[in-house]
């Protein structure tokens, strides 16, 4: 008797493969056209990727005569979200250039902060990305690592100093003085 669910789920789950993979045969190329008629070659294939992947998710939601037009619809607002995301990262961007670390750049350094940050360790990289990108104060910060406050400090202070030996080194610090340890922002 426990292997009969189980056949009706394995047919089911087959029944729905067969579904998608209609779907997406007949769909595939019309709903690449839209992409690359509304964004760049590269980006077409990770919209369509994103909106085959929502039409995997919400099968049952996909109407069986008017799959185009659902998909089209889903492709609408994968698009509207990568631009709303753009739109975000490059808020961040411009505030992390305007905020980030007090640090005097060479004329001539170029993307000597970008690669000086770079090689930092990744979970100093999120340290000052949280204060620099997210705004977060010690305390909001430690909150999100699970740690106390006062470990948050020493870790900015070093990740801090340690971003201002790799500016040294590429010769891109000036004078600088970045920000105390103990100031999130």
């Amino acid at each position: 008797m426990r292997s009969l669910p189980q056949m009706t789920s394995q047919s089911d789950e087959a029944e729905r493969r067969e579904r998608f993979r209609l779907v997406y045969e007949e769909n595939y190329a019309p709903i690449l056209g839209y992409a690359l008629r509304r964004t760049r070659a590269d980006e077409a294939q990770d919209v369509v990727a994103e909106t085959f992947l929502v039409a995997w998710r919400r099968l049952d939601d996909v109407p069986a005569h008017e799959a185009r037009l659902w998909l089209y619809g889903t492709a609408r607002r994968v698009l509207a979200n990568r631009a709303r995301a753009e739109r975000r990262r490059g808020r961040l961007a411009s505030r992390l250039r305007e905020h980030s670390v007090d640090v005097h750049v060479d004329v001539h350094a170029g993307g000597a902060v970008a690669a000086a940050f770079a090689r930092l360790r990744p979970d100093e990289r999120e340290l000052l990305s949280l204060v620099a990108w997210e705004g977060l104060k010690t305390e909001e910060i430690a909150c999100v690592l699970g740690c106390s406050a006062n470990a948050v400090r020493i870790r900015l202070h070093r990740a801090r100093r340690k971003l201002a030996r790799e500016l040294e080194e590429d010769g891109a610090l000036s004078g600088t003085q970045l920000p105390s340890p103990g100031r999130a922002a």
